[in-house]
């Protein structure tokens, strides 16, 4: 029995390790290639240890003709205004559909949750054209505005989980003279910072990763975000790789530090939804 159960926990370990060789596989390799010069790319093996690594593809990125600093700043307020955007928003609005009563509340819900089936593509010409008439074409308001007012996905989160916090909490707010703005901020939201802690982390990689709608919605450098600047970077220099994997691991590289930050709370917004 002992020796069955050491081979299964070493299947188990040996599977999860492939796995996870498998996943991390191409931003080594997109590390790996970053630091290499174009004349050890087109000379080695992909598969070759750069010698030695050079930290040229860098500081061409960050100093050089070709910076990306100008993108990342204007990524970075995007996210930052869509993420405040979205979390007031969805917040509001899914303690609204868990905690208030109002006719045509559940209806107006799952009407607004259907949206989630219609794609992107769909309403992308009529985004446009809406803010075309506004004339907020090509203008930091233009990228935000469509998603600044939260997401059916954040709200349906959310208003699961508010559902599930005992409504005792809520009375003894009541009881004592409170409404329902003092409920959510000292009842509703310390109970639910995992669950936010989880929701910030998937809005952020959204949204910086988007690349359709800023891409459709700008047309000139000044409000190029990150993705769009990397992109035009690789058609720009389509046989130099070593540049675009280093375009590509710094854009990366926010996202990978920002779960670190938030890894506890992820797990333990997993956690609390699997013993719900």
């Amino acid at each position: 029995m002992v020796t069955r159960r050491v081979l299964a926990n070493a299947a188990t370990y040996l599977a999860l390790a492939l796995g996870a060789l498998l996943t991390l596989a191409p931003y080594l390799l997109s590390v790996q290639t970053s630091v290499k010069t174009p004349q050890q790319f087109a000379q080695q093996s992909p598969l070759a240890v750069p010698s030695p690594p050079t930290g040229q593809n860098y500081a061409e990125l960050v100093i050089g003709e070709h910076t990306l600093v100008p993108p990342l700043v204007i990524t970075v307020q995007v996210v930052i205004v869509v993420v405040l955007g979205q979390l007031t928003c969805s917040v509001l609005a899914a303690y609204a559909f868990a905690r208030l009563r109002f006719p045509g509340r559940d209806v107006v819900f799952w009407v607004y949750l259907s949206t989630l089936m219609v794609p992107f593509v769909a309403t992308l010409v009529p985004r446009f054209t809406m803010l075309s008439w506004l004339e907020l074409r090509d203008t930091f308001w233009g990228i935000v505005l469509p998603t600044l007012f939260g997401s059916p996905y954040a709200i349906f989160l959310l208003r699961e989980f508010f559902r599930g916090i005992p409504e005792d909490l809520i009375d003894a707010v009541r009881l004592d003279g409170g409404g329902h703005l003092r409920a959510l901020r000292h009842v509703i939201l310390p109970l639910s910072r995992p669950i936010l802690a989880t929701l910030l982390v998937i809005t952020v990689v959204t949204h910086w990763n988007d690349f359709l709608w800023p891409l459709v919605i700008t047309s000139s450098e000044r409000w190029r975000v990150l993705t769009v600047a990397t992109a035009a970077l690789q058609s720009q220099f389509n046989g130099n790789w070593t540049l675009v994997m280093a375009a590509t691991t710094l854009a990366t590289l926010p996202l990978l530090v920002l779960f670190l930050v938030f890894q506890r709370h992820i797990v333990k917004s997993i956690t609390i939804t699997g013993m719900k």
